[in-house]
């Protein structure tokens, strides 16, 4: 990483991922000059603590970015839009972790262990996107898979925690839980279209007018780009009452034959994989166990016998950190450290 150090500022500093990026930040020791927490005019003047210091968040509405060389930006769509092409004219690189640029094709959509090549179309627009939390998992699992044997197909059905919804999803989610065990009342959906707790919900987003969800097709698509537009991929997104870390079954179909213990060596030295799979002794990750940690984590890897080069996995990832705010700082590392 560069000697230098950087003036960054975290769009949506206050959020479940912006406050993950200032974890994550003081974790790694990102090389910070200074450091500006930014939000919505509600949230400035409140206080928040990074590297043993109070500081306060400033409105984003007002904040001049001249000064700032990279914007870890979080704030949702909408706000993004707005935002990170006024801050990449003012000369700060944005990663943004939003839906809104991620399919622009000025913009590089980045995961460092899979494309890193990529963040050299940041001059473009000044604006690198983050793609969405389920994807970046998945494409960390398939990256060297596809290059030793090139797959086809894939098939994919996600079990997505509450906490990808923010806050009041992960509050939802406890408050029905509670009621249920405490009282004889319900607490109605207001987050999620149907009850979440001790349900699962087949919908992630607005369905579309294929009958795929957007969130599917933000899988399907976003896979394309970063990996290969070749590749064939069709996905099922399921909400699930786990609060933090994203599980996916994945079937992919390769061109050239690649057995379970070929595919468990490869991924055992891919960066950023980490493969527990021993059945037999219960060794297989859930999201209890993912929670909290950096790696992706591959598990229950064997041969799928109803198809000619078919193979399946189970892929468990943290969504706030890989799935978010640790992609986003990877990103920021890689930018400094090749292009800064």
């Amino acid at each position: 990483m560069s000697s230098k150090s950087y003036n960054v500022a975290v769009v949506g500093a206050t959020g479940n991922v912006g406050r993950e990026i200032l974890n994550i930040l003081e974790e790694r020791n990102f090389p910070i000059n200074e450091i500006f927490l930014l939000a919505s005019s509600r949230s400035a003047g409140s206080t928040m603590n990074f590297a043993g210091r109070e500081l306060v968040v400033r409105d984003l509405a007002e904040f001049d970015f001249s000064g700032v060389q990279i914007g870890l930006f979080s704030p949702g769509a909408k706000v993004s839009s707005q935002y990170a092409p006024k801050a990449a004219a003012a000369g700060c690189v944005v990663v943004d972790n939003t839906s809104f640029f991620r399919m622009d094709p000025e913009v590089p959509l980045v995961v460092p262990e899979v494309n890193p090549g990529a963040i050299a179309q940041y001059t473009q627009k000044g604006i690198i996107a983050n793609p969405n939390c389920s994807t970046i998992q998945m494409v960390v699992a398939l990256k060297p898979l596809h290059d030793a044997a090139t797959i086809r197909r894939v098939v994919v059905s996600t079990y997505q925690a509450v906490s990808g919804a923010g806050k009041e999803a992960m509050d939802e989610l406890f408050e029905q839980t509670r009621a249920i065990y405490a009282t004889t009342l319900r607490v109605p959906p207001k987050k999620f279209p149907k009850e979440i707790a001790f349900n699962l919900i087949p919908q992630i987003d607005v369905f579309l007018e294929n009958g795929y969800t957007k969130e599917e097709m933000k899988m399907v698509n976003e896979t394309k780009k970063i990996l290969d537009p070749a590749i064939r991929v069709t996905a099922t997104t399921v909400r699930v009452p786990v609060f933090n870390a994203h599980s996916e079954s994945i079937t992919i179909e390769t061109e050239r034959p690649l057995s379970p213990a070929q595919a468990r060596a490869l991924l055992a030295v891919a960066p950023g994989v980490e493969v527990v799979d021993d059945p037999a002794q219960g060794l297989y990750m859930t999201p209890r166990d993912a929670a909290g940690k950096d790696a992706t984590y591959v598990s229950r890897i064997r041969a799928d016998e109803s198809v000619e080069n078919g193979l399946q996995l189970w892929v468990v990832s943290d969504n706030l950190r890989k799935g978010a705010a640790l992609n986003a700082v990877q990103i920021a590392e890689r930018l400094i450290a090749d292009y800064l």
